[in-house]
């Protein structure tokens, strides 16, 4: 069967080169203009021939792609599109539709697959693309959408959006997904530019991106929110943003809140839209003036369409109704359903919904979200919800037999099984829930729904044989949970996201050398997925071996390298604790540990969103102060050494003037001031927004405002911690003047003779202030020069050479630096007499003792607390 071209091709895909030499298309690689995108889409166009054939495009977010999609709607093509990531749904159209010809990227132009050179198929003349509908990648069921179905919904986002020529949208989802391909078609139909990119907003190369080719908007489902909190988006440098867009799915009215004030704040707007791929794309959307007042609805419908509730027999909302230009002609399931016209006149959405009287729309809930157990009608929706203010992040499915839920994070999923079971009504053996790494998602962000229901599959028994060739289980994540007293550790997480700090550091790192054999450099920014062992347990027992091997013939290292940081907490409390033995005289490294105290800060406490941060902030003192406190406690209850405003840490306001025994733990008090009072700075947000938008520059002027008080420039009535202050900063600088691949603990590539010299500046920068500010500080060459030395070795040595045999030592020591900093009063002057050695060594060994059992103790509680709090949730739960 042959059709000739004579049909209306959608306009704003035959009209591009009415745009001339505006840019249309930029990437990593270059840009196109209007006028040479226009020329590729016409080859293109005439590669697919004169004879109307039904096509299939494997989509990706790049430039052969966009050529093929263009071209087949320009020349009348009917295009079915899939997304190039999931061969599964291509084999599933080809064996469905049997389409004429396949187009693929190529390396420059698209690729032709030409199954035949005319078509077999029957195809409507309005026919124009064929989509998969949400959720159902790979189905044979395909949305049928025509010309005018494309063209006006892009003009009616183009008109509420007010896309003008000068805008640039970056694509952050996919184009193959109806709401990523209304971005390209209304933003094409102004003549507007597109930053064509299929990296995730959690990948820096996307902002450098997104800031070089100024671009103005971007495109989220809710998810896409979720990330950019990890990112810290709030905090981000965007010129040039003019507007967000949100889709896919219910934001939460919170989220929407804090986007609305945060996009009034920078200048930039935030659209939320409600749409199906049976609408094309849109149907409404919450104009920005509105949001502050109606977050939670869905707004007006768009320009040309109209909204009816219909009621529903039982329920207190009807089911939304819409009709307009962009309503489909109707479904295919087979080739033969591809010659059928118009079908359906309005879209019953399947949404529950209710008009409120300041005129806009609100989704309630949805039709197909409700199942019926045991003879009771349950809302999907709002399992979730009710899980959500308990703070769990959910996905909630059934069937006829039991409701399943799969539950985010480290709550006990027996507990949460009984209240829901209680809530609801339920027995307690049609709940299921289970705890998962993350829900289940598909490629454009929404709940994988059919995935959450597959969890409560029968699980096929592995036989013994088979479960010990399988080998012991991994034991990475094992050693993060008990490191961080974490109920679940997940491939995506960090050992920075999941709390850790200065004080677990340590701990985690010998255990993880022990485990993996090498430690790479920034692992504690790795996420854990790749820092667990890719290769099988027989290929580890081999490399074992081949070390054992290594060591008998004689090829043993004699030096293994170990972090800055750790040897230098390994060493100072040893140079601390001989010096006051009269082992040896080493003064100085009780100040170079402030240094490598700011070091740590950078690297464990500003990452994540602002209330993440805080938090962290608050555990870190607090795993200073607790051990601390308990402490000096005992020794006031033992000694009359201190008294009670030890014990509250306040000696350095309360205590007497002159040196005395009391002034035994000024480093910790000193350290707990510092870290509250940087953590009460960067709770002011203008102040984390700056520290955000300037990491280096932020403890430069720290250092800077230590200085004052460092050269008597400004004197502050004692205690305050600023005449440590700048070390602190200065600590906190030589962390964030590290090259920014290896801080995100990627591999740095050779860089050219200018990026070096620019990688270097920080460091020289650094180390400048260091050599201008340090001596003289105590006036004692001996001791200034050790401070300095410290500074330097943060600033250009990432690792040490330390002995072979001695490096878990190391490790152990300056994990309990801080104990054996506590304990050492109380050891070393009764041994000095007989031993300065024995003194040291009882003293290492006293705050080693103390280091485990403080650990041990509060791990226990944190865990009882833990469970406390659960169940607390199970009363409120309850009471919901």
């Amino acid at each position: 069967m042959t059709i000739e071209l004579d049909l209306a091709r959608v306009r704003f895909a035959a009209d591009l080169a009415r745009y001339g030499d505006r840019p249309g298309v930029l990437t990593r690689d270059g840009a196109l203009t209007y006028r040479e995108l226009a020329d590729r889409v016409d080859e293109v166009a005439g590669r697919l021939g004169p004879v109307r054939r039904l096509a299939v495009l494997a989509a990706a977010n790049d430039v052969d792609s966009l050529i093929a999609y263009l071209a087949a709607l320009s020349a009348g093509h009917p295009l079915i599109l899939v997304p190039a990531d999931k061969p599964a749904a291509l084999e599933s159209v080809l064996a469905a539709y049997d389409p004429d010809v396949v187009l693929r990227s190529g390396d420059g132009a698209p690729v032709l697959q030409e199954r035949r050179t005319g078509t077999r198929h029957e195809l409507h003349p309005e026919l124009a693309l064929l989509l998969s509908t949400s959720g159902s990648t790979g189905s044979p069921k395909l949305v049928r959408l025509s010309q005018e179905n494309l063209q006006s919904n892009a003009e009616s986002i183009a008109g509420y959006l007010d896309i003008r020529p000068e805008d640039r949208a970056a694509t952050t989802l996919p184009m193959s997904y109806c709401y990523g391909l209304s971005v390209i078609n209304s933003h094409l139909l102004r003549g507007a530019g597109l930053v064509l990119t299929g990296l995730s907003v959690v990948d820096p190369c996307f902002w450098e991106l997104f800031r070089k080719h100024r671009a103005t908007t971007f495109a989220g489902v809710p998810y896409t929110f979720e990330l950019l909190e990890r990112v810290g988006f709030a905090d981000m440098d965007l010129p040039g943003l003019r507007y967000v867009t949100q889709a896919g799915g219910r934001l939460d009215p919170d989220t929407v809140r804090r986007y609305r004030e945060l996009g009034e704040r920078r200048g930039w707007d935030l659209f939320v839209m409600y749409g199906q791929t049976e609408a094309t794309a849109r149907m409404a959307y919450l104009p920005p003036r509105l949001a502050a007042d109606n977050p939670g609805t869905i707004g007006v419908p768009v320009s040309g369409g109209a909204f009816r509730i219909e009621p529903v027999p039982g329920l207190p909302d009807g089911e939304l109704v819409y009709s307009g230009p962009n309503v489909m002609l109707g479904y295919a399931e087979r080739p033969e359903d591809l010659a059928l016209g118009r079908m359906v006149g309005e879209l019953r959405t399947g949404d529950l919904a209710r008009l409120r009287p300041s005129g806009v729309y609100e989704v309630v809930g949805r039709l197909s979200r409700f199942v019926k157990i045991a003879g009771l009608r349950i809302d999907l929706g709002q399992v979730e919800k009710v899980l959500a203010e308990l703070g769990a992040t959910a996905a909630a499915a059934g069937s006829d037999r039991s409701l399943v839920v799969a539950v985010e994070g480290g709550h006990d999923p027996g507990i949460l099984g009984k209240v829901l079971a209680q809530r609801l009504g339920l027995p307690r053996a049609a709940v299921e829930v289970y705890a998962v790494a993350s829900v289940p998602r598909l490629a454009n962000g929404k709940v994988d729904y059919p995935a959450v229901l597959a969890l409560a599959a029968p699980v096929p028994e592995v036989s013994e044989p088979e479960r010990h060739a399988a080998g012991p289980p991994e034991d990475v994540r094992a050693i993060f949970a008990e490191a961080l007293d974490c109920n679940e550790v997940r491939d995506g997480d960090t050992f920075v996201s999941l709390g850790g700090d200065s004080l677990s550091y340590v701990a985690a790192s010998v255990r993880l050398e022990r485990a993996l054999g090498h430690l790479p450099a920034d692992w504690h920014v790795t996420p854990v997925g790749e820092l667990a062992p890719k290769d099988p347990p027989a290929a580890r027992g081999r490399q074992r071996s081949g070390r054992a091997a290594s060591a008998r013939s004689g090829r043993r290292r004699v030096f293994v390298r170990l972090e800055t940081g750790i040897v230098l907490r390994a060493l100072g409390i040893v140079a601390i604790i001989g010096t006051h033995a009269q082992l040896f005289h080493w003064p100085g490294m009780a100040h170079v540990l402030f240094a490598v105290a700011g070091f740590n800060f950078a690297r464990f406490q500003l990452g994540g969103a602002r209330t993440q941060r805080l938090k962290r902030h608050g555990r870190s003192v607090g795993r200073i102060i607790v051990p601390s406190v308990a402490f000096i406690a005992a020794a006031y209850l033992l000694t009359d050494r201190y008294g009670l405003e030890n014990i509250v840490l306040l000696n350095s306001f309360m205590g007497p003037e002159t040196w005395s025994t009391r002034w035994d733990f000024w480093f910790v008090e000193m350290l707990v001031y510092l870290l509250a009072a940087v953590a009460a700075l960067l709770a002011i947000p203008p102040v984390a927004r700056a520290e955000r938008r300037f990491p280096f520059a932020f403890p430069l002027a720290l250092t800077a405002l230590g200085l004052l008080t460092r050269f008597g420039i400004v004197v502050l009535p004692a205690p305050n911690p600023a005449p440590v202050l700048w070390l602190f900063a200065l600590g906190w600088a030589a962390a964030q003047a590290r090259p920014a691949a290896a801080r995100r603990g990627g591999p740095i590539p050779p860089p050219a003779f200018a990026s070096r010299l620019r990688g270097l500046a920080p460091r020289l920068a650094v180390s400048a202030l260091a050599g201008l500010t340090v001596p003289g500080f105590f006036g004692e060459p001996y001791r200034d020069s050790t401070i300095l030395a410290g500074v330097l070795l943060l600033a250009w040595l990432p690792a040490l050479p330390v002995p072979a045999g001695l490096h878990r030592l190391f490790g152990v020591l300056a994990a309990a630096s801080l104990h054996a900093y506590l304990t050492h009063w109380l050891v070393y002057p009764g041994l000095v007499p007989i031993s300065p050695a024995l003194a040291v060594a009882a003293s290492l060994a006293a705050g080693v003792a103390y280091w485990a059992l403080a650990t041990c103790v509060m791990g226990a509680a944190s865990r009882w607390l833990a469970g406390r709090r659960r169940g607390r949730g199970r009363i409120r739960f309850g009471r919901v």
